[in-house]
């Protein structure tokens, strides 16, 4: 999907470069629910090992994560911020209804567990100017999520939308973004999957079905 989803390990772990990190994995078609849980995860090939750890948001914040948008800025159009506020409540519902063990909530006023930044950035530009530190330096394609994690457990989610996004990709572009900042940080490249949340090559899912809803409830159990 033309994003980046960096995941940052705290001490006392190495920090990958941001371009190191696996953004997506090939399949020729489609895969079991398994491996496709794996791959999303932990980018693990069908049948292969790991290249990044699995993260979740610890028990005691999972049920009351707070998403809102943290900054506007200057040169980010009113009209897509009109259409980013509308996906924001969609893309929440659709994951509060996806039946996993979480709960978004939508906030106002901070502080957020997951913020998000409406950069006036272009695709492929530099963000600036947010205040965050895993994003300011750093590029931008249309979107950009950054975890950290100390150990298996989620500390910090920030995501970005940049200022050139289409409005025909925001609501996709959205609940990937939010999906990803819940720690199922790896995309799909796969005809197969073209109508995924998680595919690399499209942005045209609005909503969580099949094997892309049940890896949220894997990664969440009720039980």
């Amino acid at each position: 999907m033309w994003r980046f989803a960096i995941l940052l390990l705290l001490p006392f772990m190495a920090l990958p470069r941001p371009g190191a990190a696996q953004e997506f994995v090939a399949v020729a078609d489609l895969v079991s629910d398994e491996s496709f849980y794996r791959l999303v995860a932990c980018a693990a090939p069908p049948g292969g090992d790991c290249a990044k750890p699995f993260v979740w948001w610890p028990r005691e914040r999972r049920l009351r994560l707070r998403v809102g948008i943290a900054q506007i800025s200057e040169g980010f159009a009113d009209y897509r911020f009109d259409v980013v506020d509308r996906s924001v409540d969609r893309a929440i519902a659709e994951i509060n209804g996806a039946g996993a063990h979480l709960f978004l909530e939508r906030a106002f006023e901070g502080p957020f567990d997951i913020p998000i930044f409406l950069v006036d950035a272009p695709e492929g530009g530099e963000i600036t100017g947010t205040g965050v530190a895993d994003l300011d330096g750093s590029s931008i394609s249309i979107g950009r999520v950054t975890l950290r994690s100390r150990g298996a457990e989620i500390t910090d989610a920030v995501i970005a939308i940049s200022a050139d996004i289409q409005r025909r990709e925001i609501a996709s572009v959205v609940l990937e973004e939010l999906v990803q900042s819940l720690g199922l940080v790896t995309d799909v490249l796969s005809p197969a999957y073209s109508h995924s949340i998680f595919s690399e090559s499209h942005n045209s899912a609005t909503r969580l079905r099949g094997q892309d809803a049940a890896a949220l409830r894997r990664h969440y159990p009720r039980f």
